[in-house]
């Protein structure tokens, strides 16, 4: 049987397009459903990030573009190196865009950054976090022992 394998370029375009928010790219085994309405069931050995990914090949061929879906975020200015301090503090997935922090939209953090004298303003836009300093793609975890 052949196996989904995940594509760092596309060749020559795609024929379907699969749409996931921040959540949905990270998967194991999981059914997906394309735009076009094709049921797909991925079962990787391990957990995959899909954002480190443009697509995917399918058993028979054909090609899947792998896309981030537009999600609640809140847009955050003000004093950035503070601000930023404050996020990582709490290891929250965190993307950045000229003069602003862009977060998951979450009431706690809000409130939190408006304490802070941030300006947040909310937006629908995908979220691409940064992947952290340990590694590429998404941070599965946080251990403060150095050895």
């Amino acid at each position: 049987m052949s196996e989904i394998i995940l594509l760092d370029a596309l060749p020559g375009g795609a024929t379907d397009d699969l749409v996931l928010s921040y959540d949905d790219r990270l998967v194991r085994r999981k059914r997906l459903i394309t735009a076009a309405g094709r049921d797909i069931l991925v079962d990787f050995p391990a957990v995959v990030d899909l954002s480190a990914h443009v697509g995917m090949r399918m058993p028979d061929g054909t090609v899947i573009a792998l896309h981030a879906a537009s999600e609640d975020v809140m847009v955050v200015r003000g004093d950035l190196p503070r601000l930023a301090w404050h996020v990582g503090n709490r290891h929250t997935p965190c993307a950045f865009q000229g003069d602003a922090l862009i977060l998951r939209a979450d009431p706690v953090l809000r409130d939190m950054l408006l304490g802070l004298g941030a300006v947040v303003t909310d937006a629908r836009a995908p979220f691409r976090p940064e992947g952290g300093a340990y590694g590429h793609g998404r941070t599965m975890g946080h251990d403060h022992s150095h050895d």
